[in-house]
């Protein structure tokens, strides 16, 4: 796979002087994306973060093509754009991928991408996950992690993020990863691994956002980097029901090697107002989750 950055293909398929915030890591991560799914892409991408970076009728900021649906409906489009090209015989040469936030994901969109990966429909499912719905105001969503402020979560959302990725395994899906902005060379393998295999592929992405989470601009590869390093957000590939470690996450099987998850937190406006017990407990929910993985490997 893919190791050095000059080894990326040159051509940009995103254009510049799109209208997504500063420091979106979102938009950093989708560059590299699309350079590994090519020009023989379609993309569908519900009401997101990633509408607003497209931008509007009749121009756009990208040369793939892209279709805007409804909130709810990303796997289900995909699924008509798999059929249509299935009946033109074109199925094999181009690529289709859902695009959607984690709330268009793992609560406005769960039911569609759940019953396309009961039939493995073949097309790739990625999430880019800014653990709350950036777009309209940043509310909560399924993936706000615990105490993290949010609109709707004033004084801190009660409950860990759904495993979105787990309930992905679920169905039995030849392919599933997580991944990270901070991390490009990651994100550009795992796409690329993704192209590899056929049926319903599901890639979470880690996408920090400094509005929504509250840290200056300039840090959003920081922040991604310490989701990693305190094993906040694992990097795994799932392939055919067996877990591999990515090479970033690999020395943090050992907790010894694990920064304290307060070196994540406290850098974050949205946990200002958490307390050393709340730390606590999050420590011991990433503490259960690796414990977690180490019996998945």
């Amino acid at each position: 796979m893919i190791t050095r950055p000059d080894d990326l293909p040159e051509e940009e398929l995103l254009l510049s002087g799109t209208r997504s915030c500063a420091g979106c890591s979102m938009s950093l991560m989708y560059r590299t994306a699309i350079k590994a799914l090519g020009k023989n892409t379609i993309i569908t991408v519900p009401a997101s973060c990633l509408t607003v970076l497209h931008g509007l009728y009749h121009k756009q900021s990208v040369l793939v093509n892209v279709i805007h649906t409804t909130f709810e409906t990303t796997a289900a489009s995909a699924s008509g754009i798999v059929a249509a090209l299935e009946a033109l015989g074109l199925d094999e040469k181009i690529t289709v991928v859902g695009f959607a936030g984690d709330g268009g994901t793992s609560d406005i969109g769960i039911q569609g991408l759940s019953g396309a990966a009961e039939r493995n429909t073949n097309f790739i499912y990625a999430c880019y996950d800014n653990e709350m719905y950036s777009n309209t105001g940043t509310q909560r969503s399924g993936q706000t992690p615990y105490m993290a402020y949010t609109t709707t979560t004033p004084h801190g959302k009660l409950e860990h993020k759904k495993n979105i990725p787990m309930i992905m395994l679920a169905h039995n899906i030849p392919y599933i990863a997580t991944t990270c902005a901070s991390y490009p060379l990651d994100v550009f393998n795992k796409f690329t691994r993704a192209k590899q295999f056929k049926g319903t592929r599901y890639i979470h992405v880690l996408a920090p956002c400094p509005p929504g989470w509250g840290y200056p601009t300039h840090e959003s590869i920081e922040i991604g980097k310490l989701a990693v390093r305190t094993g906040i957000f694992p990097l795994y590939e799932i392939i055919d029901g067996k877990m591999f470690l990515s090479k970033e996450s690999e020395p943090y099987l050992d907790p010894r090697k694990r920064l304290p998850v307060a070196d994540y937190l406290k850098k974050q406006g949205r946990f200002k107002h958490i307390t050393q017990q709340h730390i606590d407990t999050y420590q011991e929910y990433v503490n259960g989750q690796w414990d977690f993985i180490s019996k998945m490997l």
